[in-house]
């Protein structure tokens, strides 16, 4: 039960510098890699659809990674997971859109749930946010103003010179297309 580890991540796991939260992972291509290339952080990949989770694990048992633990948990739950202050990198890759007004409270980057992300995030903690859908890369660095963060790396061609950093299985898909991808850094304001 991982609400009993709340505010003892770090404690538990003394083999690692620092703890990074994967929301919503989907089938952990990045998660994976994130893990691979970070083998001193311990990354906690929470999603919700089991089946995508299922995929998630057995690719992070195929590789052998140890730093990676899966959380089979809503997004909207997770200052019962974590105490402030306790999360040092959060992702957010290619989440639902949830178009239209009335869903905007839904979406993983609404004020609502980045106000959350604040509270888990260590001082000069950071999201790193990522999209295919160029109206939510908007509306999000806009709340991510709002909401006392602090914008860098903002493009809205990630790849456009060739493949930077680790992808996602959606990130690859629609690099091959020829999609570009929007990304950022928000970096949680100590004030």
């Amino acid at each position: 039960e991982p609400e009993q580890l709340r505010g003892a991540w770090k404690k538990t796991f003394p083999q690692y510098s620092a703890l990074a939260l994967e929301v919503g992972c989907g089938k952990g291509r990045f998660t994976c890699e994130t893990a691979k290339e970070y083998p001193d952080t311990l990354l906690l990949a929470v999603e919700r659809v089991p089946e995508a989770m299922v995929v998630a694990m057995e690719r992070a048992a195929e590789q052998g990674l140890e730093n990676v633990r899966f959380l089979d948990r809503d997004a909207a739950r997770l200052s019962e997971l974590f105490a402030p202050g306790e999360v040092d990198r959060l992702y957010i890759n290619f989440c639902d859109p949830w178009p239209g007004n009335r869903h905007a409270k839904r979406r993983l980057t609404s004020g609502g749930f980045l106000e959350l992300y604040r509270e888990i995030l260590a001082p000069n903690g950071e999201i790193q946010f990522k999209t295919d859908n160029a109206p939510l890369f908007e509306y999000s660095l806009e709340q991510f103003q709002v909401c006392g963060f602090t914008l860098s790396g903002i493009t809205r061609n990630l790849h456009g010179n060739g493949p930077v950093g680790v992808m996602t299985d959606y990130e690859c898909k629609f690099y091959e297309q020829g999609i570009p991808i929007c990304s950022c850094v928000a970096k949680k304001n100590n004030s």
